[in-house]
């Protein structure tokens, strides 16, 4: 049996359009977590995040950020030891907004340990603000869990 060329084109034609139309399901389906809901308004306020790592830079030595699975310690550097400093701790993976992690924190020692219930793993961003005297200071560095 042969088919004649109108069947064939027919059939491709379907055949594009229902694999299209499959592409576009899919495409609906998928799930994009943004950065940061207001990023317009953040990207506007972003030199001061310049001003705030300048100040991390003039410091003595930049903040010491360690781990364990389900742990994350922040040493701050010898000019925060003795004074109070408040500061938050933002732990951001990139790949799933449901798994980030912020913590606020205060810390007249200079040290600072934030405790998770849960094991982690995957690439984590740390995030990491603080406040002394009226000047905010920003850190971040990537972690590996």
């Amino acid at each position: 049996m042969r088919i004649s060329w109108g069947y064939k084109i027919f059939i491709g034609y379907s055949l594009f359009v229902i694999g299209i139309l499959f592409l576009v399901y899919k495409a609906s389906n998928q799930n994009f977590d943004l950065v940061t809901e207001n990023y317009y308004e953040a990207e506007l306020k972003y030199q001061e995040v310049i001003d705030q790592k300048e100040r991390v830079a003039n410091l003595s030595m930049p903040p010491k950020i360690q781990h364990t699975i389900n742990s994350v310690s922040v040493q701050l550097p010898q000019e925060f030891t003795g004074k109070e400093v408040k500061g938050e701790v933002y732990l951001y993976r990139a790949s799933d907004a449901s798994k980030d992690i912020r913590q606020q924190f205060t810390a007249t020692d200079g040290f600072y340990k934030l405790q998770m219930e849960k094991e982690l793993s995957g690439m984590y961003e740390v995030k990491l603000y603080w406040q002394l005297g009226g000047k905010t200071f920003y850190h971040e560095s990537r972690l590996f869990f």
